[in-house]
């Protein structure tokens, strides 16, 4: 929650230059130096998945910060490509792919792909606009046309969600805390959460449909934790081991290309299966 991040501003509130906002010189480095790659060896027309990969390959070794969206003061799309949890990493790199694949080159196209990923209907209206919960998430960028639900195809049985872990626990959010008014508006949307249809691929099936798994696959981790829908979140990446995930991981602390994504979902028990989101292409 204490890490530096830059911040991008839109409508009314775009009030400094775009240099100023971008303060941190480390992730204005970044971005530019993954651009220019990017456009150097022609990413654009890879498949958006492909594309996603080799953005997630310059992130692999960026170190892992905990709650990077909720920091204190107004709502504003925060981004950082210096520090990273499971979330912001899949965010970053599905912004990066989008953004360039619709021509786009500048902090502030990223931000705009960023807004409209992370926000309901595409559209930041202070913090209950975020998508905390992973399931509406998805639901959302579906309906967005950003995603694809693929684990219905999988073979996904039904999931049953039953999200309240915000609204029981607003003290740990300092926008609720600092705002009690939210925490029945947050407590709204979850009950609207666990009305949506959601399948999984339960952990110990995993294995079967791992081959039909594709690079830059999207992978949503369900867990038994009361109160949430899903913990964790991932890309798949295929190599000479098979279906891969490259994640943010907070027990490794960076973002690492990991094991087997059955290997790695089967290693917490917590973990109970997983959804999968195929990024469609712009």
């Amino acid at each position: 929650m204490n890490r530096r991040s830059f911040l991008g501003l839109t409508g009314a509130a775009l009030v400094l230059p775009w240099q100023t906002l971008f303060a941190q010189p480390t992730t204005l480095q970044r971005f530019r130096e993954m651009v220019a790659k990017a456009q150097e060896e022609g990413w654009a027309d890879l498949p958006i998945g492909d594309m996603m990969a080799a953005f997630g390959e310059q992130l692999v070794g960026t170190r892992y910060v905990g709650g990077t969206l909720e920091q204190p003061g107004p709502e504003q799309c925060r981004i950082d490509l210096a520090g990273l949890d499971c979330v912001t990493f899949v965010e970053n790199i599905l912004a990066l792919s989008r953004m360039m694949k619709l021509g786009g080159s500048s902090l502030e196209e990223m931000e705009e792909e960023v807004t409209y990923t992370r926000y309901r209907g595409g559209i930041l209206d202070g913090y209950t606009s975020r998508l905390h919960y992973t399931a509406e998430w998805i639901a959302d960028n579906v309906s967005k046309g950003v995603v694809r639900d693929i684990t219905p195809e999988l073979g996904g049985e039904p999931l049953t969600i039953d999200v309240h872990f915000m609204s029981e626990h607003a003290e740990l959010y300092p926008a609720l805390k600092k705002q009690p008014d939210l925490v029945p508006v947050i407590a709204a949307i979850e009950r609207s959460i666990r009305r949506i249809p959601r399948t999984y691929i339960p952990t110990a099936r995993i294995a079967e449909i791992e081959g039909r798994l594709r690079t830059g696959d999207i992978v949503a981790i369900a867990t038994s934790k009361k109160g949430l829908d899903y913990a964790h979140m991932g890309m798949v990446l295929r190599n000479e081991d098979g279906a891969v995930l490259v994640h943010a991981s907070s027990t490794q602390k960076k973002v690492v290309v990991d094991g087997r994504v059955s290997d790695v979902i089967a290693a917490v028990r917590s973990h109970t299966g997983i959804s999968v989101l195929r990024p469609v292409e712009p």
